[in-house]
């Protein structure tokens, strides 16, 4: 990958969902049947949404391409990612609603999410930007738009345009209990069909890929399944284990606490592709993302409002690539 981005191409586009999370957050244990207090929170979201979110904030020009309804969520969309600065390519379409995401964090952090089949499970592929895709230097996608077809047929595609006119693809295997319940063998062959130049599992999908445990087996099984590819082990708060085709290098995390661990895994994936993208360097690229996703985890959602401590660990990579 080149270390600059050039004027006249597309530096990063993101394909894939977008959706609005109602974010519940409860202080204790919520006992079936029973009531407690806690936070609700309505919120924009969708895993690929997210990351080119974040890839945004972190300084690299990115454009995104979703289907949404032609309802008041999908125009709530379109304003929301003018207001981050994203571009956005959004189908619109009178058959399906925006999609929305209920997420439950428990009182350790950890999330949970029911996924409704908004507008973004039916991207065609005849619906696809191909004169964007055309222009794009790296294409990201995440498995959301592999599981079920539509959208695969168009995911398959719009990375086989990148790559056929000499453009990069990074992937995220999404989510663990989904390849569990599709079969593993399968999403192995459906994700495999993509090609990635990058892949972004995190411990739970790596686990659910290899059958591993242990992160430095599941890296190995994983190296061996995705053969050229870099890949990125993301571990929460336990940091990350990048392979960068030739060593692996663990990277030590920034916090040992979580209060809510949605969106993490998006936020990483946009801050590693922001440095990595623009810099070429992928031990450098996966410190700076451990420290945006460990500022996320000790936050509310998926995309919370940046603070002084976030505008600091951007800007000092900033300096640093400068």
């Amino acid at each position: 990958m080149a270390k600059k981005h050039s004027s006249n191409k597309i530096p990063l586009l993101v394909l894939g969902d977008f959706a609005w999370d109602v974010l519940i957050r409860t202080n204790s244990k919520l006992l079936p049947g029973g009531d407690t207090f806690g936070e609700v929170m309505f919120a924009a979201g969708g895993s690929a949404a997210n990351t080119a979110v974040w890839a945004r904030r972190c300084g690299m020009p990115t454009t995104f391409v979703g289907k949404i309804g032609r309802d008041r969520f999908g125009r709530l969309a379109e304003e929301n990612l003018a207001w981050e600065q994203v571009e956005a390519h959004f189908i619109k379409t009178d058959e399906h609603r925006t999609a929305a995401v209920a997420v439950w964090i428990d009182e350790k952090g950890q999330r949970s999410m029911v996924s409704g089949r908004g507008a973004d499970f039916y991207l065609l592929s005849s619906e696809l930007p191909k004169n964007l895709l055309q222009n794009s230097r790296h294409l990201y996608l995440t498995a959301w738009s592999l599981f079920t077809d539509p959208p695969r047929t168009a995911a398959r595609m719009a990375a086989e345009i990148v790559k056929s006119h000499g453009g990069t693809v990074s992937l995220d295997p999404a989510s663990f209990q989904l390849i569990r319940q599709r079969g593993t063998e399968r999403c192995l062959g459906f994700l495999k069909e993509i090609q990635p130049d990058l892949f972004f599992p995190n411990y739970e999908e790596g686990q659910a890929l290899t059958g591993q445990d242990d992160p430095d087996k599941i890296l190995d099984t994983l190296i061996g399944y995705f053969p050229g590819t870099m890949i990125v082990l993301k571990l929460d708060a336990k940091g990350a284990i990048l392979w960068d085709r030739k060593v692996k290098k663990k990277i030590p995390p920034q916090t040992d606490t979580i209060i809510d661990a949605t969106g993490a895994g998006d936020s990483f994936s946009g801050a590693f592709l922001a440095h990595y993208l623009q810099n070429g360097a992928a031990e450098s690229a996966a410190h700076f993302a451990v420290k945006i996703s460990s500022w996320v985890i000790n936050q509310i959602g998926a995309r919370p409002q940046p603070d002084q401590k976030l505008k600091t660990i951007i800007e000092s990579a900033e300096e640093i690539s400068s």
